[in-house]
């Protein structure tokens, strides 16, 4: 196991990017009461990245983390983009608000992944990380370049991340990608421990089911799943009349009719849809753990209860019979099918 579980077993961890002002300032004061209710609660897995405020994630982490006993938590950051000091970057970029002064570069090759882990490190004041991932390198985020962006880690990123492992630097290393089709491409021609998958399996998305996520099985590459509520929109439904986005951007109408379908079935069965989110996904063998991105205390705790909600078999039944989920995905069942 690379991801623990919360004390009292529920595969629940805390993602960091809410922690960098996601779409909106969390004061200082809020994101430090929100770290220490959920350390209490029994969270033993986090998730950061440079890109989460340009390091202000890092920061808020590492200071709630640090004076715990080490072998106690897992925390994971991400390589990828190097920050550099810049007093006119703006304050606002990337979806975050209320950044540090420093601009994004780029640089997946060997020193500037050693640098990365250094300058993560260092903002957290922490001697090691037990993961790090390779932060975005999939076609959204890099165009016409990506194939460049894979060699490049495949040359540069890849060997390095080897090399701090045979160090004890880092305890185990993959890919943080919002793509399953980057991660098959990496696997072609590297052995990884694990992945932070965002998105692309979820109640709403499976693209990861046919491929990647039998292929991880079979070679031990454990999962972390990011974006289990697509944005939001498995949080939310789409009746509640707010903003409706899936995958970073607003949700079409295709997206909107199969969450409405989704949320129909809930009903019928008296269950939210956030549970139904938030256990689906975990029944995958090749699933560890879900991480959740949360913004204050009582979020947390919705997902704790969220998580431990009793769904019935006939739910996931039915489910399937409408077509909300494919035939091939697995379902958190109670009793053997």
């Amino acid at each position: 196991m690379i991801f623990p579980p919360t004390t009292d077993g529920l595969a629940l961890g805390l993602g960091g990017a809410p922690l960098g002002n996601l779409y909106c300032a969390i004061p200082d004061a809020q994101a430090s009461a929100l770290l220490a209710h959920v350390i209490q609660d029994g969270c033993r897995t986090f998730d950061t990245a440079p890109h989460y405020g340009n390091g202000r994630s890092e920061h808020r982490m590492g200071h709630a983390l640090r004076g715990l006993p080490r072998a106690g938590f897992t925390l994971s950051s991400k390589t990828g983009r190097l920050l550099r000091a810049d007093p006119d970057t703006p304050r606002e970029q990337n979806a975050y608000v209320d950044v540090l002064p420093f601009a994004q570069h780029y640089d997946y090759s060997h020193d500037g992944t050693l640098r990365s882990i250094e300058d993560s490190l260092q903002r957290l004041g922490l001697a090691r990380l037990d993961v790090a991932y390779i932060h975005d390198i999939d076609v959204i985020t890099h165009g016409a370049r990506q194939p460049e962006v894979l060699q490049t880690v495949l040359d540069g990123a890849l060997p390095a991340l080897r090399k701090l492992k045979e160090q004890g630097v880092i305890g185990a290393f993959g890919l943080g990608v919002n793509d399953s089709q980057v991660c098959l491409d990496v696997l072609r021609h590297a052995d990884l421990d694990c992945l932070m998958l965002a998105g692309r399996y979820s109640l709403l998305d499976q693209a990861g089911l046919h491929d990647l996520l039998p292929l991880c099985e079979a070679r031990g590459v454990r999962i972390a799943l990011g974006g289990v509520f697509n944005s939001g929109i498995l949080a939310t439904g789409v009746r509640g009349g707010g903003p409706l986005r899936f995958n970073y951007a607003a949700a079409d109408a295709a997206t909107i009719a199969r969450v409405a379908a989704l949320e129909d079935c809930c009903a019928e069965f008296g269950i939210p849809l956030r549970a139904a989110a938030l256990q689906f996904p975990l029944a995958h063998p090749a699933v560890e753990i879900v991480m959740l991105g949360v913004r204050q205390q009582t979020e947390w705790d919705d997902a704790r209860r969220m998580m431990a909600f009793a769904i019935p078999d006939a739910f996931w039944q039915a489910l399937r019979a409408r077509g909300l989920v494919p035939e091939a995905a697995p379902l958190p069942l109670q009793t053997a099918a």
